[in-house]
């Protein structure tokens, strides 16, 4: 995979325009056989379903460019388990598994760009397969990717045959949803429309629940409209203070660590089965503290997040 450098897509793009059951622990103590006292549960931790907290990669770019296995060390030491990688830092997909296993590190999912899955879709499925990911992404189109509502169909009819490959080989392919889709088309939004015209036995989505509502949409509604398409979520907070738009506007001042900014997450949360939940990655654009230092507060909130 070769090297994607998001944030000048994210750049560009503004300047330009699962399920899970929830386990209750049960305290198992001797009592005498004279004790009619009931067996009490323990009261409920996070993570929510016990899904461990991943992290998308992207929001430590930076580091990881300086010391990819250091910042994997790090990461780990916080308490994640899963990634999601964006990009292998020059090294191959085997070097990174190993550096994954070391740090006793699973990658369920990948980001890789519309150009690596044109070009190079047989290779892509094979570093996705060394990985052990379960799921390959499409995570963002490049603006003059996305100029007209024609692009957005030939889009979709060329991921339902991603996905077709994919399935034959045993992975799953979705597509990331930013703010832009959420423009109007007809009577409806464009995200309808791809929601419509993705196979979904065969395209799925993952739900980046920050730009959802950034665009002025509701998560749970669309996991209530379309049941079982989101076995992905992206998990950032949103600053108070920034109105809805859909023009992708990524930069400092419009994110927050997760649960210190005004998404409601428990809500989001609840309903997230209904979506299909899967695996979520906490991910964050843009931090205005040290990313480690942001990635351990949206970790510290997650892994006691009861639903």
């Amino acid at each position: 995979m070769s090297s994607i450098n998001r944030r000048d897509f994210l750049r560009k793009s503004a300047a330009g325009l699962a399920s899970l059951p929830a386990l209750a622990a049960i305290s198992c103590s001797t009592t005498p056989e004279t004790s009619t006292a009931p067996v009490q549960p323990a009261a409920p931790t996070g993570p929510p379903y016990g899904i461990p907290v991943g992290l998308q990669l992207y929001t430590v770019r930076a580091e990881c460019e300086k010391d990819f296995e250091g910042t994997l060390k790090q990461i780990a030491a916080i308490g994640y388990k899963n990634v999601e990688v964006y990009d292998f830092y020059g090294k191959t997909a085997a070097d990174v598994k190993k550096l994954l296993d070391d740090n006793g590190l699973k990658a369920p999912s990948g980001h890789w760009l519309l150009p690596k899955l044109q070009k190079s879709l047989p290779k892509t499925i094979e570093d996705a397969k060394t990985l052990g990911c379960e799921y390959i992404v499409m995570p963002i189109f490049d603006p003059p990717e996305r100029k007209t509502f024609a692009q957005f169909k030939r889009h979709a009819e060329f991921f339902n045959k991603v996905g077709e490959q994919c399935k034959k080989e045993g992975l799953s392919f979705c597509y990331h949803d930013h703010n832009y889709e959420f423009q109007k088309h007809d009577d409806s939004t464009i995200f309808d429309y791809l929601l419509s015209a993705f196979d979904p036995q065969l395209v799925n989505i993952e739900m980046d629940c920050f730009w959802v509502t950034h665009a002025g949409s509701d998560p749970v509604a669309y996991m209530e409209k379309y049941p079982g398409r989101f076995p992905l979520l992206h998990i950032k907070d949103l600053k108070a203070g920034n109105e809805p738009t859909t023009t992708l506007d990524a930069k400092m001042g419009l994110f927050a660590e997760v649960g210190h900014g005004t998404i409601d997450w428990k809500r989001i949360f609840a309903a997230a089965p209904k979506g299909g939940l899967k695996y979520y990655f906490v991910e964050q654009d843009f931090c205005e503290r040290p990313p480690l230092e942001s990635i351990k507060m949206s970790y510290d909130y997650l892994k006691s997040l009861t639903v």
